[in-house]
């Protein structure tokens, strides 16, 4: 009886204590103590991409991608702008007896001494400007007094004359020489004389009658023209020095190594020649 009233007196203390309306917490759930939340412990969700976004991120990629191969295109060298950009060229020549240069139909430089002169071996230099290709032309002439293509006609030393010439063309933005006289030159004879050498022992040597006859085909048309077809040209014919025996003024110039004297098939016969050649850019 007296254990029953204990509990009883227990039970009232409790009541008094947590009182009516609220349950007596368990001794479990007395013991569960939630943390409270920790900004480190929330996790946002991660963002999906609409298509849209990724059609536009695609879009910058490829302008990114096509600026970044344009900056590479523009740094490369433009071959085009090499071959139009405008070179000074130095060009030396030395001629037996007479030439005059060209670069299409300009005249870069004519020989000094008039080709009525009868004994003229002298060099020639001149500076240009010009932009790769370049199409130069050449026109070269032997002294001779008249169209019987001999020279001190009436004296103990009537002849033929004998011809020759060589050339050398330098870059000076590089300081190399880009061009020489050589078999790559196409060339035609446009006046031959005498047709028979024999002329040469005439007393009396007259232009046009047996045997001192000659060839005068005079310049064709539109020759000087980069596209003017000399499919029917001949090459240079090489030449010795021992064979041209150059002198006065040739010795002036340092030729390059690659640098021939040329001329047309015969040294004494072939009096006046054309000469073409295309110098490409290096």
């Amino acid at each position: 009886m007296k254990k029953l009233s204990t509990i009883l007196l227990l039970m009232l203390l409790f009541v008094a204590c947590y009182g009516a309306d609220e349950p007596v917490p368990t001794p479990t759930e007395a013991a569960i103590i939630e943390p409270p939340p920790t900004e480190t412990a929330v996790t946002e969700p991660t963002a999906v991409p609409t298509e849209i976004e990724i059609d536009n991120t695609l879009v910058e990629e490829e302008s990114e991608s096509v600026e970044t191969e344009t900056d590479i295109t523009e740094e490369e060298p433009d071959l085009a702008e090499t071959e139009t950009a405008t070179i000074t060229f130095q060009l030396e020549a030395w001629a037996d007896n007479w030439f005059a240069a060209y670069l299409g139909e300009e005249l870069i430089v004519e020989d000094s001494v008039s080709i009525t002169t009868e004994r003229s071996f002298n060099a020639e230099t001149a500076v240009f400007e010009a932009s790769y290709p370049l199409t130069l032309n050449f026109i070269l002439k032997d002294f001779k007094e008249n169209d019987t293509g001999l020279e001190y006609i009436g004296s103990q030393r009537q002849q033929m004359g004998d011809g020759g010439f060589i050339f050398q063309l330098t870059d000076m933005s590089l300081g190399d020489v880009v061009a020489v006289s050589n078999t790559d030159w196409t060339c035609t004879v446009i006046h031959e004389a005498p047709l028979d050498k024999s002329c040469e022992s005439e007393s009396n040597p007259v232009a046009g009658t047996t045997p001192c006859t000659f060839t005068d085909l005079g310049e064709p048309d539109g020759w000087k023209n980069a596209n003017y077809d000399d499919s029917s040209w001949t090459a240079t014919t090489v030449y010795s020095a021992s064979d041209v025996s150059p002198k006065d003024g040739y010795n002036q110039i340092s030729w390059d190594d690659s640098a021939e004297l040329i001329w047309g098939p015969d040294l004494e016969t072939d009096n006046t020649i054309l000469c073409r050649v295309t110098v490409m850019a290096p």
